[in-house]
């Protein structure tokens, strides 16, 4: 039978081993963002990570952002004809976009599209022994191979984000002004009219800046503490998955209570 003093002490090392693991992200990340200036003085290698994981993710970001403006000018007129307001159907849709579903829903596709791609990378590396070898040479592999893959990541998700938002009001004006027959003019004028730029698009980018930093850091610290062997490696990818998401759904909430509370 578990005494309450048993389960006492599982909490505490439970609450522990959480502690000690944000300590360890934190550790890495100080680590990469100490070696960003020297990394800065070759930015081919910034341009080269934001071009393998922006545009490996620019058709799926592309594609869902399409169909997820499909789905909400069809739920958003559905609701919106209830109140006599098909008119606002652009402004549904461009908030829903920028505030929201851009940021989040990129970030869990940049997750599952890029994010195990960069776990999967770096567990192979070490496992291959690349990572020591490096080492050997006096290269610093965080130096030379994490923040590269950092910031490319940092700075394709607001990109990948602005991309999804802007496919998605394409989407939206196509189903709401082609397909059911809403005025052109009033679904962009209310768009105008509704959508600021600071308190809706810029927090957007903020938000999806936030992510980035959140989901490339989860990505490279899975891969990098990886176990070197083929089971380790698909469970680091595993664990990338899954943390990024929860994380990602956290945050999302915490930015938005912050930004949007007035």
């Amino acid at each position: 039978m578990t005494t309450p003093a048993a389960l006492i002490s599982a909490l505490g090392a439970g609450i522990r081993c959480r502690i000690t693991g944000l300590g360890a992200y934190a550790r890495l990340l100080g680590a990469i963002l100490s070696g960003t200036g020297a990394m800065f003085k070759r930015p081919r290698l910034v341009s080269q990570q934001v071009h393998f994981i922006g545009n490996y993710s620019l058709l799926i970001i592309t594609v869902s952002g399409l169909f997820v403006g499909f789905v909400l000018a069809l739920q958003g007129y559905y609701t919106l004809e209830r109140y006599g307001s098909e008119e606002a159907l652009g402004l549904l849709v461009a908030l829903s976009l920028t505030r929201e579903l851009g940021p989040v829903v990129t970030a869990l596709l940049f997750a599952g599209r890029a994010g195990t791609s960069l776990t999967a990378e770096i567990g192979l590396m070490k496992a291959g022994e690349q990572l020591a070898a490096m080492e050997v040479m006096a290269v610093d592999p965080i130096r030379r191979v994490l923040a590269p893959r950092f910031w490319g990541g940092v700075i394709a998700m607001p990109v990948l984000a602005a991309v999804f938002s802007m496919v998605g009001v394409i989407g939206g004006w196509f189903v709401g002004v082609v397909l059911i027959g809403i005025d052109s003019g009033a679904f962009w004028s209310q768009m105008q009219n509704g959508v600021d730029v600071f308190n809706d698009i810029a927090n957007g980018v903020v938000k999806s800046a936030v992510f980035g930093v959140a989901v490339t850091l989860i990505a490279l610290y899975e891969g990098w503490n990886a176990k070197p062997t083929p089971e380790g490696v698909a469970r680091a990818t595993t664990r990338t998955v899954v943390s990024s998401a929860l994380v990602v759904l956290g945050l999302d909430f915490l930015l938005t209570a912050l930004m949007f509370s007035h």
